[in-house]
């Protein structure tokens, strides 16, 4: 039987699956890896951690069923996006531990060239906003904080690649230094018009262009294996970034089609078709796939926090002992309690792009205890989503008139879940395969390698598992929303 190997590199683990040929998964193999909070605002990963868990976990899947390298017939990744890695080339080392996209300390650096008038251009040509969340602040903070980096970068001795080109490079024993065309579009320095690295971003971020790795199609050659670390080569023939993998995943391949994953933070895009919108209500433009040297493009709103309040919950506040306890624990919440969570722990993502807003809790009472914390952590998720999915009408036109896709571990939650259909007055349909980051860079590796059918024969295959209608009191969802919105301005105004 055939496989196709799954990398999916997230930000708290990683994991390895094997799909057969029917797209089914056979295996999973994951494992978890330290996050390291140097100051406020940091955070950042071992860039070893993230290979080694890779080869580990890609062992581990293979041994569980028995399968080889030859059972195999390609590789497909994703990852984590913008989280930056900078390497030499002739060692293979990392210079620094990867700055993790949730980062924050370039705040200032975004800041300054806002404040002499860059960001228009950033805007026009990468179709995203000078924020902190992108690569490109992060690289020029590593050439300027690492002794020598610069003069080395300059000389053309060092990389930089996000988490697919740290994978790929390592994979392949350094001959390929390659990324795909979402992955490049997350970091700042590349034209989503024009399909190149942007000369005028790299000046603008001071990042030499030799440190870029070459910019594929999702489905492409991305090299093989080296033989000593699977049993023997195999081809690496898929990659995407984890949001537009599980775009690709939920089979959201018509303009107007949305879908929202919820991880460690939360991401929803809506497939705009062959033509990039600009937003005018400071949404990502972005790449939602490239095949055939074609981009599809895509409105995109990012939440930094969604998993990771679960995760707080379980590790900062300890009310619980695992993720799934709280959709239980928010049933036992008081209804006559309204805990509103702003959970800006690494600021505010889309709309609000707040770099600087931090966390906050609203509306507490003597009795508010751990049931209300779990409802209230919840509900933060689905009114974040609500934010992006108002901006994403305002710019579309139609988002609204359109069921919402949901994946990702969150969504398991059926609390949760009614929840979010009840504050968007939307319906919100959860698939058969939840897995569906790692089912979109599967599809990507499979269709290439002649094993999965095409785009139409892969989008009859999506199965829905159960869909979720509003049952909300309307005048109970507006008092609950607008007590959000006032969360949120005072949050920021602290």
């Amino acid at each position: 039987m055939a496989f196709i190997l799954a990398i999916d590199q997230g930000t708290t683990s990683s994991r390895a699956i094997l799909f057969d040929q029917n797209l089914k998964i056979a295996t999973v193999a994951q494992e978890e890896f330290p996050q390291h909070f140097p100051a406020s605002g940091w955070v950042e990963h071992d860039c070893n951690d993230l290979w080694t868990t890779t080869v580990s976990t890609c062992r581990t899947a293979m041994e569980k069923i028995g399968a080889t390298a030859a059972d195999i017939a390609a590789i497909g990744i994703t990852n984590q996006r913008e989280t930056t890695v900078v390497w030499d080339r002739t060692t293979g080392k990392a210079i620094h531990n990867a700055i993790v996209w949730q980062d924050r300390r370039t705040s200032e650096i975004c800041q300054r060239l806002k404040a002499d008038g860059h960001e228009a251009t950033a805007n026009e040509r990468t179709g995203l906003l000078l924020d902190p969340y992108f690569s490109g602040t992060k690289v020029a903070w590593i050439l300027d904080n690492v002794e020598g980096a610069r003069q080395r970068a300059e000389a053309g001795e060092l990389a930089f690649g996000t988490v697919d080109s740290w994978l790929i490079w390592n994979l392949t024993g350094g001959m390929v230094h390659a990324t795909d065309a979402t992955n490049a579009a997350r970091t700042l320095l590349y034209d989503i018009r024009k399909g190149r690295w942007s000369q005028t971003m790299c000046d603008m971020l001071r990042v030499p262009m030799d440190m870029l790795p070459e910019v594929r199609d999702c489905a492409a050659d991305f090299g093989h294996t080296q033989a000593d670390l699977l049993g023997a080569e195999i081809p690496i023939l898929g990659v995407a970034g984890d949001q537009q993998a599980a775009t690709i995943g939920q089979a959201c391949f018509k303009a107007g089609m949305m879908k929202s994953t919820y991880g460690t933070g939360c991401f929803a895009l809506l497939n705009t078709g062959e033509t990039p919108v600009v937003s005018q209500n400071r949404l990502l433009t972005t790449i939602a796939y490239q095949l055939d040297g074609k981009p599809t493009y895509a409105l995109e709103g990012s939440i930094f926090v969604a998993g990771a309040v679960v995760q707080w919950l379980r590790d900062g506040l300890k009310i619980i002992d695992a993720a799934g306890e709280t959709h239980a624990l928010a049933q036992q919440a008081d209804v006559a309690q309204n805990v509103v969570l702003v959970p800006a722990f690494t600021g505010l993502g889309a709309p609000y792009w707040n770099a600087d807003c931090r966390g906050a809790i609203f509306g507490l009472s003597r009795n508010s205890g751990p049931a209300e914390f779990a409802r209230a952590a919840l509900e933060s998720v689905g009114y974040q989503t609500r934010d992006l999915l108002e901006a994403m009408q305002a710019d579309w036109g139609t988002a609204g008139d359109t069921a919402l896709r949901v994946d990702g571990g969150m969504s398991a939650s059926d609390w949760a879940m009614q929840f979010l259909a009840d504050i968007l007055d939307a319906q919100v349909d959860r698939p058969d395969v939840l897995e569906t980051t790692a089912m979109g860079a599967a599809w990507l590796a499979g269709q290439r390698a002649g094993l999965y059918p095409d785009m139409e024969g892969f989008a009859k295959t999506w199965a829905l598992e159960r869909s979720f209608a509003p049952a909300m009191a309307e005048d109970l969802r507006t008092r609950k929303y607008a007590a959000w919105k006032r969360a949120v301005a005072a949050a920021q105004s602290f």
